[in-house]
């Protein structure tokens, strides 16, 4: 059987998650956050966070993330380890399965991220944070005067490549076609954009470090013509694509065609009492700002929920 119904579930223990719960704990609703493994979601994998407010020398993920879940423990929020395997209806309830056990509670926030597609190239799990990088809006001003690549061909690679042209000497865009995805403007402003390279019809085969274990080169294979080339770099931007994780909601709430979680102005979803917060739900900027920004809102609106519905 279930447990007393708690008032709020979090699932995800990132910075949107995190901070519902600070916020959820404050005004005192009982409240269990789940994470599958530990706090801090993608922040884990940022080696120096250098946009977050009130940081002006910057702050390592890790750091900042041990603050905010040091900062949520101190005002009482439950934050335990569970993989999350389903979320359905109990009535005027959510009920949150878990691989052993069920919890029902009047309101839920999903809070559960997104993580980059990955290429699987040799070298990029290794180097990741050391040079290999998935947010030009994070790292990219750590590259100042340097040369990087940029891998993609859509939208967002296209606006993270001229984002980085502030900062890089030169930037490299590789697409494994001959023409690229982004939408009209955007090819316009990159091709005419003398900072920038694009390398047509070729994919990446390695990402390579230094002696110090940084990236210092990649090679890339032209698909016209089988060629292997080594080009030396100091930095790496993938980005073909988040992929939300929300397969455990199944159809519970409103996804869009990439599985984000659809929200209203409120970040309310289809489901009463449901909000979601941070990367897992549409929107035009993943940052750790706007995932607070959110998991503050989410909270709110749940607190407000219970006390007009229960």
């Amino acid at each position: 059987m279930p447990d007393t119904p708690l008032d709020l579930i979090i699932i995800g223990g990132g910075p949107a998650g995190l901070t519902a719960g600070l916020y959820a704990s404050r005004a005192r609703l009982q409240t269990r956050l789940l994470e599958q493994i530990s706090p801090g979601g993608q922040v884990l994998t940022t080696d120096w966070v250098d946009n977050y407010p009130g940081f002006p020398e910057g702050v390592s993920g890790f750091e900042l993330v041990d603050r905010m879940r040091r900062q949520c423990e101190r005002f009482g929020l439950e934050i335990v380890s569970e993989e999350v395997t389903s979320v359905g209806r109990a009535g005027n309830l959510i009920r949150v399965v878990l691989t052993e056990k069920d919890l029902l509670a009047k309101t839920l926030i999903i809070a559960s991220g997104a993580q980059p597609v990955k290429l699987g190239v040799p070298g990029e799990m290794d180097l990741t944070g050391r040079g290999v990088s998935y947010c030009a809006t994070c790292d990219g001003p750590f590259y100042r005067d340097l040369e990087v690549g940029v891998v993609g061909g859509g939208d967002t690679a296209v606006e993270e490549a001229l984002f980085l042209t502030r900062f890089a000497s030169k930037v490299h865009l590789f697409h494994r076609r001959d023409q690229l995805r982004a939408t009209g403007i955007l090819r316009e402003k990159i091709l005419s954009e003398p900072k920038v390279t694009v390398h047509w019809s070729t994919v990446l085969t390695g990402v390579w470090p230094n002696e110090q274990g940084l990236v210092s080169a990649l090679t890339y294979k032209d698909l016209k013509t089988g060629d292997e080339t080594r080009l030396p770099l100091s930095g790496v931007f993938f980005f073909v694509g988040q992929k939300p994780i929300t397969d455990y909601l199944g159809d519970f709430v409103a996804l869009d065609q990439a599985g984000f979680v659809k929200t209203d102005l409120e970040l309310a979803t289809s489901q009463p009492g449901v909000w979601a917060a941070g990367d897992v739900r549409v929107k035009r900027l993943r940052q750790i700002s706007t995932a607070v920004g959110d998991g503050a809102t989410a909270a709110f609106n749940a607190e407000k929920y219970i006390e007009d519905k229960f």
